[in-house]
């Protein structure tokens, strides 16, 4: 019993790690959903986060039956952060300090309503991991009282 409440706390904690960088992510995109000009030369590229599941090997009846008795548990983890292959926005702004000879700016490919959907998404995931590990807690409190 307590294998299985700990497991459920370390998937918990996976899933608020991962949600916790998307979230990361999506603040840097919004702050950066103006820059016209970075150390690459051109404008921001929003960024988005892969999640990659880590999960024990082996076929499904040892691996479930493996999973019953010991530490081994499927999770997530953060495999890598890329940038968005969309082009950037352009805009004409010939009195912008970045703008080419025919007046166009390029702006970040950063659309801020899609960030925010992004954000609440990411936050309800973490939310709901918060509550996966509360659950989690109560019920190893309640077996240590149960076990007194």
């Amino acid at each position: 019993m307590a294998d299985s409440l700990l497991n459920s706390m370390h998937i918990s904690a996976a899933g608020m790690s991962a949600q916790r960088s998307r979230m990361d992510v999506v603040a840097e995109n919004i702050a950066n959903a103006e820059s016209t000009r970075t150390e690459d030369g051109g404008p921001y590229q929003r960024r988005q986060v892969i999640f990659e599941t880590v999960a024990p090997q082996g076929s499904f009846s040892n691996v479930f039956s493996s999973s019953l008795k010991s530490n081994q548990h499927q999770t997530v983890k953060v495999a890598d952060v890329v940038k968005d292959s969309r082009p950037p926005q352009e805009l004409f702004d010939p009195s912008h300090p970045d703008a080419d000879s025919n007046g166009m700016v390029k702006f970040p490919n950063v659309n801020t309503v899609e960030e925010m959907v992004d954000l609440n998404s990411a936050s309800r995931g973490f939310e709901s991991n918060v509550t996966v590990m509360q659950a989690s807690k109560r019920m190893f409190l309640k077996t240590i009282e149960l076990l007194r």
